[in-house]
């Protein structure tokens, strides 16, 4: 019989599997931290990755200063380090933008998301060992895109072909994810989680919610994101 998945044995398959993508356009530099920050992010998944039953949290994809440092999702470096208490090397990648530099623990910026998101959960569940007993978060894409102003680009504004292809990897990992976590239900943080996470999961009959993305670039975020996430997961029967 073969032996069951681990979150360590996905996050390697959906890593080489990305691995093998290419992408043009507008595109010029492309991250992976499940490889660089493999350390850390295998850490991550060590720790808090055991348990079954709970609600999964989804993000979009790495943003430049949280998990493309730390390989964490929403993986703003001071809850990285000193909430979630992980550590762990973490190598440049083979094609490094000169604007946004890996630099792992020791990247002295700041990711608001994260910084908002991990804040919320160290405020209302004290411990991460209380939060990860309800809660795992993971992001649906785990490769950060780059223009070559050093601008972001998120997944659903790459190429029709590249992205298709690459969103069906995502929906393969997302769907073995699930299965191994045995997620009662998966909330998107944001749409486009929300909508990735409802194409993928079709027909598997388990609830897809959404609530409000922590990001900065949200006006209705920045008006006390906390207190929002908080009522909407309420209604949704999460807390």
């Amino acid at each position: 019989m073969a032996k069951p998945a681990t979150l360590i044995d996905l996050s390697r398959k959906l890593a080489q599997a990305v691995d093998d993508l290419s992408f043009s356009g507008d595109v010029t530099h492309v991250y992976n931290p499940l490889r660089y920050a493999s350390s850390i992010h295998e850490a991550y998944l060590k720790r808090y990755g055991a348990g079954t039953g709970r609600t999964l949290m989804l993000g979009m994809n790495p943003g430049p200063w949280g998990m493309a440092q730390t390989g964490v999702p929403f993986g703003e470096i001071a809850a990285v380090r000193d909430w979630l208490d992980l550590q762990g090397e973490v190598v440049r990648p083979h094609k490094e933008h000169p604007k946004r530099p890996i630099q792992g623990l020791a990247c002295t910026r700041s990711e608001v998301s994260g910084r908002r998101l991990w804040g919320w959960a160290k405020d209302r569940w004290g411990s991460a060992d209380h939060f990860f007993r309800e809660i795992f978060v993971a992001n649906y894409c785990p490769l950060v895109f780059m223009e070559e102003s050093g601008r972001n680009r998120t997944p659903d504004r790459l190429l029709l072909a590249e992205r298709k292809l690459l969103f069906q990897y995502c929906d393969e990992s997302l769907r073995d994810l699930v299965l191994v976590l045995q997620a009662k239900r998966v909330v998107g943080i944001g749409r486009f989680a929300r909508l990735r996470a409802e194409a993928a999961l079709t027909d598997t009959g388990i609830p897809v919610h959404e609530v409000l993305h922590p990001s900065p670039a949200s006006p209705a975020a920045n008006r006390g994101w906390a207190d929002q996430a908080t009522r909407q997961l309420e209604e949704i029967g999460v807390l």
